[in-house]
């Protein structure tokens, strides 16, 4: 049959379809999510992986960073994440593995080095915590760089090992049991 209602009724029915169900709230922020990563020309394989972040104030929101690192982010200058920093850094903070590609100059460097600091807390004598192991000395020095800036007043200690016989000079006869 026919249906027949007042125009006050009719608005009052049509508000009633419109309630937004979680189902329809998910699929709206996972939309925003896709174009977002559309427009900054990340792409990403795997399941359940985590949003990406627009600026490095979400990671001190998010994740509760050290705020010494923070400051530090902010004092060599880097002011938005590029592509490979909004999706690695939370990526790798949720503990996930993680397989990246993006060209030199990109900020990649950035991207494993912040989650590294994070992830290991604060500093610790327990000797060597996290080993970074870089096919050429220039990018083991570009490494070493950067982490010296992010860690700068936090206490970690930083080093940078060319050779193990170099490495036995520096910290002690003991220290090739240790690497």
């Amino acid at each position: 049959g026919i249906k027949w209602m007042s125009s006050m009724e009719a608005k009052f029915e049509d508000a009633k379809d419109k309630k937004p169900t979680a189902e329809k709230l998910e699929r709206l922020r996972r939309q925003k999510i896709n174009r977002f990563r559309n427009q900054h020309r990340i792409s990403i394989q795997g399941t359940d992986l985590p949003d990406p972040i627009a600026t490095f104030e979400q990671l001190q929101q998010e994740y509760k960073i050290h705020p010494k690192i923070m400051e530090n982010i902010q004092a060599a200058g880097f002011r938005v994440p590029t592509p490979i920093q909004m999706q690695a850094i939370p990526v790798m903070l949720h503990g996930r593995e993680l397989l990246a590609s993006a060209p030199t100059g990109s900020g990649k460097t950035l991207a494993f080095c912040v989650p590294l600091l994070i992830h290991l807390k604060q500093p610790r004598n327990k000797g060597f915590r996290a080993v970074i192991i870089s096919p050429t000395r220039e990018l083991a020095s570009q490494t070493h760089r950067e982490l010296v800036k992010l860690a700068e007043g936090t206490g970690f200690r930083i080093h940078m090992i060319h050779k193990a016989a170099d490495a036995a000079k520096k910290f002690g006869p003991k220290s090739s049991k240790k690497f």
